[in-house]
């Protein structure tokens, strides 16, 4: 694949100029980790060569002097929230996150509920935090929260939440994905370190938007892509352009929020360092970018991906219509379509020729696979096979698997378990492929191309089943679908009004 972003160039000026943000505060920094620490797969797909791990390596460098802190959203909680990428809810990604960090030898010293409200399943997950004798500390809403100053910077506002214990001088707070309440957690640590005669300080790593690329550039694009569901808007900053008479873009809740952390931060010094929420950043992304071109269709590949995302959501039975709509607009401020996507060309053309549900995959090398729906094979298995023979040089009337391996396998299904699609799925033919490979040569070949589909795009004509999402996701793949269950059954997008 094409490297858009230097990463030891990033790793290098990044983990400096956090070093350096640090020592202006002195003896206590709440640093607000945006994004994810590590698995941060939406920044590796839209500047490709960032490392997932990134940021988890530059902090394992301050690990002395660093403790951690958890937050999540009663409401994320309540309402079994996702994520994406991992396909884990929100609470299970807390308890992930807590393991992961303790094996790198970092300190987790705290898992904070915000917005509570007492949400039933928040105090359930509570309880489960301490069976592992973590400390968990409850934050509530605010009425008129970010716009009534007053109430907020006062003991009603922030003044009701718990006051977190921490040791270290560097506390990072961090959350399973955004709109957590990361931010406001804090600053109502600075409202309560005040009160305690700690004069703590505050700094946000956050790595998009970019704030020192164009405000409607594909990357900052992308970002308002990911998150169209919580309303999120990309902004030029006016507090920097009035500072300073510089143009940089930051986000609507930075924005919102800064008149708030100003009034704390002259409670607490008697002035603001920050003259800008952008100040408040420690972002060194954007001088990391070594071929804009390579990130751009990086990114406009990474909107239409959530696009399709999004549309399947709504095709569940879901209520993200505006979701949905934002992302379209979206598409048409960065000028792309969904056929701008060669796998969805691909893919649906041979749909159209098959008049069956059909799969195409891109190669690293750009070359297309498709493969439609058999008698033995969905079509993702099917492509799946298709692919591997292509890699291996094996010719594509090459059968890797009998009829005689597979037809058991369908009656298994159907007979004794009762199921209604004969047609083997993704992992089942992965299975049968590594059984043949003991006994065939071909299969033993091709089994051994499977790490090359790692960051290979695929599309698919009808919704995958649960199945074959999670074993594209092993392997590394980044897939669409069309918001089809069955042939027709899904309106199109543009019943929104918007054209794709």
């Amino acid at each position: 694949m094409k490297i858009g972003f230097d990463n030891e160039k990033y790793l290098k000026i990044q983990s400096q100029h956090i070093k350096d943000r640090i020592a202006k505060f002195g003896n206590k920094l709440y640093l607000e980790f945006g994004g994810k620490l590590f698995d941060d797969f939406h920044a590796s797909r839209v500047l490709p060569g960032f490392m997932p791990d990134s940021k988890l390596k530059m902090l394992m460098q301050l690990s002395d002097e660093a403790e951690i802190i958890i937050v999540i959203s009663a409401e994320d909680i309540e309402k079994n929230k996702i994520r994406g990428d991992l396909g884990i809810t929100y609470d299970m990604d807390v308890i992930r996150l807590m393991s992961e960090f303790s094996q790198r030898n970092l300190y987790v010293s705290s898992v904070v509920i915000t917005q509570y409200n007492g949400q039933p399943a928040a105090d359930i997950f509570k309880t489960r935090l301490d069976k592992y004798n973590i400390k968990t500390y409850f934050h509530y809403n605010i009425e008129g929260y970010p716009a009534n100053i007053a109430l907020i910077d006062s003991d009603e506002g922030y003044g009701k939440n718990d006051y977190i214990e921490t040791t270290r001088p560097l506390i990072v707070v961090t959350a399973p994905g955004p709109g957590s309440g990361k931010m406001a957690t804090c600053l109502s640590q600075l409202y309560h370190d005040n009160k305690r005669g700690i004069k703590a300080g505050y700094a946000k790593f956050e790595t998009f938007p970019v704030w020192n690329l164009p405000l409607k550039h594909p990357v900052n694009l992308a970002y308002e892509a990911a998150t169209a569901d919580l309303n999120d808007v990309n902004m030029i900053d006016p507090f920097h352009l009035e500072a300073y008479g510089e143009t940089t873009v930051n986000y609507n809740r930075d924005i919102e929020i800064f008149p708030v952390l100003n009034a704390i931060f002259e409670g607490i010094y008697g002035y603001n360092p920050y003259k800008s929420p952008t100040d408040m950043g420690v972002n060194m992304a954007g001088y990391c970018i070594v071929d804009d071109e390579v990130c751009r269709k990086a990114s406009n590949m990474e909107i239409i991906r959530r696009f399709y995302a999004a549309q399947g959501r709504l095709a569940n039975d879901g209520n993200n219509e505006n979701e949905v709509y934002k992302i379209g607009l979206i598409m048409n401020q960065a000028k792309i379509t969904t056929d701008d996507r060669a796998v969805t060309v691909a893919a649906k053309k041979r749909g159209m020729e098959t008049g069956a549900p059909a799969a195409a995959i891109e190669l690293e090398d750009g070359t297309i696979i498709t493969s439609k729906t058999s008698d033995l094979l969905g079509a993702s298995a099917a492509l799946l096979l298709n692919a591997l023979k292509h890699l291996a040089g094996i010719d594509h009337d090459v059968h890797l698997i009998s009829s005689s391996a597979i037809e058991p396998i369908q009656e298994l299904k159907v007979k004794y378990l009762y199921g209604k699609n004969p047609r083997l799925h993704t992992d089942e033919v992965l299975v049968a492929l590594a059984l043949a490979s003991n006994t065939d040569k071909n299969a033993a070949k091709a089994i051994l191309q499977l790490p090359k589909l790692k960051g290979c795009q695929v599309h698919t004509t009808v919704m995958l089943s649960e199945v074959d999402t999670k074993i594209f996701k092993k392997l590394g793949v980044e897939f669409t679908s069309e918001p089809v269950k069955k042939k027709g059954l899904f309106p199109p997008a543009n019943k929104l009004g918007v054209n794709y």
